[in-house]
């Protein structure tokens, strides 16, 4: 329960302003079809978290020890700090949508730019912490859902009224504490 709960709390506040959230807003207002866009956030994100958390968790059980715990927890102290650096959409990141339907377009644009995204490194990070690639993968998943879903549906709104500065700060303190919480037990 904790690997799902963490995953899910650190994935959803550092999803909040993340490129992906932005392309989600990009493509409901090109398409202006929300559930095949919420289900191919849903197809890529499975995918992609679920090769994140495999990862981490291998990674974990081949080169474990104490070496190997700080790494893990400089990670995510790392990650704290790359978390307080807003991400923009850059014009280049993933296929134009509208060659595909708005499924197939949100499935590899989300796999495509997710790729080496702070999320899906944290997802990693996640899986080598808790060795629950199923918990991992399940709770990214729900957070980046929960974090992508109110884009889709609502767009510009909701970004308009959440204090961006104020979530990047509580989603770097959360990867902060998992990072110092690591280390602790490494030396401990």
């Amino acid at each position: 329960m904790e690997a799902l709960l963490s995953s899910f709390t650190i994935v959803a506040l550092a999803e909040i302003g993340d490129k992906t959230q932005l392309l989600a807003i990009l493509l409901a207002t090109r398409f202006r079809r929300p559930v095949p866009i919420i289900l191919g956030i849903l197809a890529a994100t499975l995918a992609n978290h679920a090769l994140a958390a495999l990862l981490g968790s291998v990674a974990a059980d081949l080169v474990s020890g104490r070496w190997f715990q700080i790494a893990v927890g400089v990670g995510f102290i790392v990650m704290g700090l790359w978390t307080l650096i807003p991400d923009k959409l850059d014009e280049d990141d993933g296929p134009r949508p509208s060659r595909f339907g708005p499924f197939v377009a949100t499935t590899i644009a989300f796999f495509l730019v997710e790729m080496g995204d702070k999320t899906q490194v944290a997802t990693i990070a996640l899986g080598a912490r808790f060795h629950d690639v199923l918990a991992v993968t399940a709770g990214t998943t729900l957070g980046m859902m929960a974090a992508n879903v109110p884009a889709v549906l609502l767009g510009h709104k909701v970004i308009e009224r959440v204090p961006m500065a104020l979530v990047h700060r509580i989603a770097a303190l959360l990867f902060l504490a998992m990072g110092g919480w690591t280390l602790w037990e490494a030396w401990g």
